[in-house]
Order: structure tokens, then sequence, then C-alpha cells
């Protein structure tokens, strides 16, 4: 069986630098010369040590559950101390991270991305470098059924039969109390046929 998914954390800003560097004393051979502090592992240091937040008040900023941060608090410090220790540079990247910022659409590849300065509207796309970007508006019912999210109905596509979807439960899992077929999504089912 795999693992779950790693859900994405929550950053406020990116750090203002993007690593430390040691000085002084000789490397030795062989021995691995930094090491990578992932943003969430940044942000956590940066609430918990710098804003002096508890662990419960810091897992709600970055929308992650108290064990969870307090897992990755525990690695960042492994990896602070790691580096204090042996004299390695720290580099700080990577992660599973979302900015806690605007969000934008590019018109010409419907690129989403958000723009980690809060305060700077960006002038053209990451991905195809395209100007005609434009703020993103989240899904509303007036959005086409084509570009909408799977519903909270589970529909039988013989019969016609709807019931509401229960979230410990896969639609096409259940059977219809009806006609004894297979229950989908109610947009799943929208979208395929369009």
């Amino acid at each position: 069986m795999s693992p779950r998914p790693t859900r994405l954390r929550r950053v406020s800003n990116p750090p203002v630098i993007s690593g430390f560097r040691p000085y002084g004393g000789v490397a030795k051979e062989g021995q691995a010369q930094s090491v990578f502090l992932h943003l969430e592992e940044y942000e956590v240091i940066r609430l918990c040590d710098y804003e002096n937040f508890n662990h419960h008040e810091a897992a709600r900023v970055m929308d992650v559950s108290r064990p969870t941060l307090t897992r990755i608090y525990a690695k960042a410090r492994a990896k602070i101390a790691d580096a204090l220790v042996t004299g390695k540079q720290i580099i700080i990247e990577g992660g599973k991270v979302y900015f806690d910022s605007e969000w934008y659409k590019c018109n010409g590849c419907n690129c989403l991305f958000n723009q980690p300065e809060k305060s700077v509207m960006p002038e053209k796309c990451p991905l195809c470098g395209s100007s005609e970007v434009v703020n993103y508006v989240p899904v509303d019912e007036s959005t086409p059924v084509t570009h909408r999210a799977p519903s909270d109905i589970c529909f039988c596509p013989a019969c016609g039969y709807e019931k509401e979807h229960e979230p410990s439960q896969r639609c096409k899992d259940e059977i219809c109390p009806v006609c004894n077929s297979r229950l989908m999504r109610k947009n799943n089912l929208l979208l395929k046929d369009i």
C-alpha cells in the first residue's frame, strides 16, 4: 500500500535569504557539504522560534495538524544541528508548500500560479512568458459544468437516483437501491458526456 500523499503546507512569505555558509575550518574529504532545509521546515522555525507561536497556533497558520507540525519542527532542528556541528552549509529550498498570497491565471496557457511577493503583480506567466496574466477567481456556480469540481452528490446513471456523497465512501463502491447499478459522482458523469 502506498503512503498518503503529502498535503501542501502554507508558507506566509519566502525566506529573505536562500541559505547560510560557514566560514573558517577546513572541509573534510568525502563528506557532504550541504544540508537542505525545506521551505516548510524554515516556516516552522520562523513561527515557533522567531514569532514564538506554540505548536497549536503554528499548525493553524500552516494549515497542518499539530502532530505533523511537531514532526516538521523536529526534522528542521535536527538538520540545523547537523549543519552547526559538522560545519555544513544550509540551503533553504524545496518542499511541498504554497505561498499565502494571491493566485493568478495566464490567459495564454491557462496556467495557475501564485506570486510569493504579495505586493507585486506578476508581469508575465512563469510557464509560457505571456503577459496575459489576470487575478484568478475561484470557481462559482455560474461557471460551466466542464470546469467545476465534482459535486457532493452520488448519482445513478441508469435510473437517475441521487443521494448525498459520504466523504468516507467512494461513490463507485456504492450500489443504487433502486436498480442495483453502481453510483458515480454527478459532475463526473456530466464531464464524460460533454
